[in-house]
């Protein structure tokens, strides 16, 4: 199986940033032994059975509550392969109307209703032939095995392009992060997507006459794991579950591998949540968890996770029926883990089975499991993105624009001075390099450039997207304006990840409860403050990062005016198509169901020069706040603009 190249970037590329990876951390953290401390006090079987009424609420709360669809699953069988012990079903079904899953089934060769699995499948390109040699083994051991394609993977790629045969974006994990910041604006999560598509998929089994309704058990590695995680918190239908190389408790994971979009559900961490709590849910019910002693979610992070649900187990009186099972090698599922699996759905589904040993299985070609003749669905199925579009006023926020901005920041902007680190004078420009304390504990570095001699010109916040001092900073200063360029927090984007933006440090905000833009909103609004001036000043910013700047002129009324180079003018085009770039730096839970980018230049002087989508394609947009440059014009505008 191919593992997708952007999860082993996750093993190797997990601190781009370290300071703001420290820092953000130190706040997870906090939160994490503030849940910790609340869960040491439970001791009595009410106190435990309250806190899983209320862990659950608050799961389905960050979740954003799950889809009601109930409709018909309009269920097809494309065809059969056979094995000879089982025999596989080509299978598929619609989870919503007209947005299909497709799965193999796995089904014993001996009549009568059997025990059933649901497979979730991880972050594999291929996708449900990554089950073949366990559902296959389950499958001879008495149990129907259904293993599905999640969105992103196998035959459910979005935006795919028939024509040249690919997606116009990366299958997988990439498809994962587009859609799932397109569900945050609109204050969904992709989670609740991906958990529907498994209570669905237990519909499914449902309607089978093979299948006993009362002994269903889930599975799955990696991302499947996350998935059977969730399912099985969720679905009560779930008897006995097994996630593998996944559970870990955020006190390790937070600062190592960060998960992508479904994995991280914005206000996670702030909710006092932990991913010990899925398995305290499910509780008394048995739950096995697979780790790896070489995986990047590592047996220290499993162990905190097993001793705290251990405990909760005993209080039940249960502890029996939660085990913990560590095999050799990296990230997947060695024999002693799949073993350990069999074993366990035999004990507790299967009457204590004692044939679960593993035997060879002939292994069917990825071709060989299609479901659909092409081996995609793009023809029959809608994208996820489609749905999401239909679904933007489905759960407004409240309050006014100017509540939602100072909500999101958390935190007020204060007026530190800078420190200077060095200076120089050079081509008639007084230059200081600078540190500014925009919260405890985040030191930014940026330049001050200040003309020799007295000037009218307003002064001017130029936001930094690298490590180096830009030319256009340098071209204002020249001008006649002082300019702060500052370089906000997070920053520069890590490139392998650059067409996203920085998801990573996205991520870890919003599980937090904070949010990346409005952060470095907070930075911009300090860099503009430092300058003590004494009229209104004016920000300059690029691309995705100009929304950070519109966040920082409703923090801040002296900078009022704005120059947008280059910019997504809205967020709707993020809804017309499965790709996008660079919305990580931008996204905000939430904001697209009242508001559109346009609404936070109400009561400013905004320049959106070249207006884009989110695809940097720029537009024919048309209206007062939108201009274009001529072939010849380069930076004379912005220059015009300052002398205005």
């Amino acid at each position: 199986m191919r593992l997708l190249p952007a999860l082993l970037l996750l093993a190797t590329t997990l601190q781009a940033q370290p300071a703001y990876t420290a820092w953000i951390n130190q706040l997870a953290q906090s939160q994490l032994a503030a849940r910790k401390s609340k869960i040491r006090q439970i001791k009595s079987r009410a106190e435990a059975e309250a806190h899983q009424r209320a862990a659950h609420a608050k799961i389905l709360e960050v979740y954003g509550g799950l889809p009601t669809y109930r409709g018909p699953l309009n269920a097809r069988t494309t065809g059969t392969l056979d094995a000879g012990a089982y025999k596989i079903e080509k299978v598929m079904f619609e989870s919503l109307p007209k947005y299909w899953v497709t799965g193999n089934l796995y089904l014993p060769a001996t009549p009568g209703k059997h025990p059933a699995i649901l497979y979730a499948i991880g972050h594999w390109n291929e996708g449900k032939p990554a089950a073949q040699r366990m559902a296959a083994n389950l499958a001879m051991q008495g149990f129907v095995v259904l293993a599905f394609d999640p969105m992103g993977q196998g035959e459910r790629f979005q935006g795919y392009w028939s024509r040249a045969g690919v997606s116009l974006v990366t299958p997988g994990v990439p498809q994962h992060w587009t859609a799932g910041t397109a569900a945050f604006l609109i204050n969904q999560t992709l989670s609740s997507y991906f958990v529907w598509d498994g209570i669905r998929s237990i519909d499914y089994l449902n309607t089978r006459p093979e299948v006993d309704p009362d002994r269903i058990g889930a599975t799955g590695c990696s991302g499947g794991g996350t998935q059977s995680t969730y399912i099985s918190a969720l679905d009560p239908r779930v008897k006995v579950a097994a996630p593998l190389c996944y559970m870990q408790s955020f006190e390790v994971l937070f600062p190592g591998p960060i998960g992508d979009s479904e994995q991280s559900p914005p206000g996670f961490l702030a909710a006092g949540l932990d991913q010990t709590d899925y398995v305290e849910i499910f509780a008394p019910k048995p739950w096995f968890i697979g780790s790896t002693k070489e995986d990047f979610f590592t047996p220290a992070g499993a162990k905190v996770l097993y001793e705290e649900a251990r405990n909760f187990y005993e209080i039940l009186g249960v502890q029996d029926r939660i085990k913990w099972v560590v095999g050799p090698g990296g990230h997947g599922t060695p024999i002693e883990i799949r073993e350990g699996v069999y074993e366990w759905f035999n004990r507790w589904l299967n009457n204590g089975n004692p044939n679960w040993k593993e035997r060879p299985v002939k292994m069917f070609t990825n071709e060989d499991l299609r479901v659909t003749p092409s081996g995609q669905l793009a023809a029959e199925s809608r994208d996820l993105i489609e749905i999401l579009k239909e679904q933007r006023t489905a759960r407004p926020v409240s309050g006014t624009l100017d509540e939602f901005i100072r909500k999101l920041a958390v935190v007020e902007p204060t007026s530190n001075k800078p420190e200077t680190i060095s200076e120089e004078t050079r081509d008639g420009l007084q230059i200081r390099k600078v540190k500014l304390t925009t919260e405890p504990g985040v030191n930014l570095e940026g330049w001050i450039l200040t003309p020799q001699g007295k000037s009218n010109l307003p002064a001017v916040v130029h936001v930094e997207r690298t490590e180096k001092l830009s030319p256009r900073a340098i071209e204002i200063a020249k001008a006649g304006a002082q300019v702060f360029a500052l370089m906000p927090r997070a920053l520069p984007n890590p490139v392998q990840f650059a067409e996203h933006g920085n998801w990573e440090a996205a991520t870890r905000a919003w599980l937090t409860g904070r949010n990346l833009p409005a952060m470095r909103a907070i930075d911009i609004v300090n860099a503009a403050r430092a300058l003590n001036s004494t009229g209104p000043i004016r920000g300059v910013a690029d691309g995705p990062h100009a929304v950070a700047l519109l966040i920082a002129s409703r923090l801040e009324p002296k900078l009022n005016r704005l120059w947008l180079e280059r910019a997504p003018y809205s967020f709707a085009p993020v809804f017309e198509s499965p790709r996008h770039l660079g919305l990580h730096d931008a996204v905000m839970p939430g904001f697209y169901t009242r508001w559109d980018l346009a609404d936070m230049a109400q009561d400013r002087q905004v320049t959106w020069m070249q207006p884009t989508d989110w695809n940097n394609n720029i537009l024919p947009i048309t209206g007062p706040l939108y201009r274009h440059r001529a072939f010849d014009e380069m930076n004379e505008g912005i220059l015009r603009w300052l002398l205005q």
